[in-house]
């Protein structure tokens, strides 16, 4: 075959290529208002952000904000059951088209996913007995302290307290009946969880040590998703200024 033949065929067929690559290009939007249906990854086992109610009715700050944000628009909500360790795995796999679930804006997920705006924040603590002495991530060399399975406050606190011994529970629910069970004293976690734990167990001696990070929480999609992420960050962002995302926290968090 002449090389000016080959060029041109060689040429055409890259050609193709990036026609095929660009046509494969997803618009994650537009196939879930074609569908009328979006599935939100939401954790129930982390209230108050998620929880299954008296009549076994998922409630909760994310649950509601995730359920206004389906009305909005203008598509069914399927709400997929998800738990720490698997926000990401599930956005990545194609199981859950978004998270809306507490989810921290870090540095390591922001590599691997992309965010909406912030819609919230959340403190990272830990807490103990009063009196415990508890300043710092020092003074937890040498001690048991109970986290949740892959989520933020285990990253934060494996790092900060490398001396310490961490042991780590498989979602919120769980952390919070180990510590009213007394199976955890010290717990790296958040405010609404140490909450939780009073409210099940009045009498327990249990405050904020120290406050470990305060990060963003944001709403969680595939990266290469402009159109979705664009839609997202415009909701977020009306939403809060016209009050609703604020209220919905207040309902279930209390206080600003």
């Amino acid at each position: 075959m002449p090389t000016l033949q080959l060029l041109r065929r060689l040429a055409q067929g890259a050609a193709l290529c990036c026609l095929l690559v660009a046509g494969a290009h997803a618009d994650l939007l537009k196939d879930i208002k074609a569908a009328g249906k979006i599935r939100i990854a939401l954790d129930t086992g982390s209230p108050p952000y998620g929880f299954v109610d008296g009549a076994l009715k998922p409630v909760g700050s994310d649950v509601e904000t995730a359920q206004l944000l389906a009305k909005d628009l203008g598509v069914q909500i399927e709400i997929v059951q998800t738990t720490s360790p698997n926000h990401i795995p599930f956005l990545q796999t194609g199981k859950a088209d978004i998270v809306v679930a507490s989810l921290s804006m870090t540095p390591e997920r922001e590599k691997v996913i992309d965010f909406s705006v912030p819609y919230a924040q959340i403190l990272a603590v830990v807490a103990g007995p009063k009196g415990a002495g508890i300043h710092g991530f020092d003074d937890l060399k040498g001690k048991r302290v109970a986290t949740t399975r892959g989520s933020n406050n285990d990253k934060v606190v494996t790092t900060g307290a490398p001396g310490a011994q961490i042991v780590r529970y498989d979602d919120d629910a769980t952390l919070v009946t180990a510590a009213v069970s007394g199976q955890a004293d010290l717990l790296a976690t958040s405010p609404a969880i140490v909450s939780a734990v009073l409210a099940k167990s009045p009498q327990k001696d249990l405050t904020t040590q120290f406050v470990m990070q305060t990060v963003p929480l944001g709403i969680g999609l595939r990266k290469n998703e402009p159109e979705l992420k664009a839609w997202l960050d415009a909701w977020v962002t009306a939403n809060t200024q016209n009050g609703k995302l604020v209220a919905i926290y207040k309902k279930y968090h209390g206080g600003n």
